[in-house]
């Protein structure tokens, strides 16, 4: 399942921000800046990053149970569902 060509603009913006910020990341290393500042901006992009995966996961959810409900799915559909919500949480 691909993410829908409505989410998809959105997405790719968000990306877009968060390699931004990163890379201010990197310039404030390189710049040899205050570990406080430098660990506040990640916190933020992680955090950018979260809500990503969360609209993502959103949308892979719906698909999935939508297929499901409607009968053209298995319950193997469900299973790689669940699997795929424990993975992303994991990492949370």
């Amino acid at each position: 399942m691909a993410v829908n060509s409505k989410e998809k603009g959105t997405l790719i913006n968000r990306l877009k921000r968060i390699e931004g910020q990163v890379k201010g990341i990197q310039k404030m290393i390189e710049e040899g800046k205050h570990c406080g500042d430098i660990l506040i901006q990640i916190a933020a992009v992680r955090s950018a990053l979260n809500a990503v995966g969360g609209l993502v996961l959103e949308d892979y959810m719906k698909d999935c149970l939508k297929s499901y409900l409607d009968g053209a799915a298995e319950e193997a559909t469900l299973d790689e569902l669940v699997k795929i919500m424990v993975k992303y949480t994991k990492n949370n």
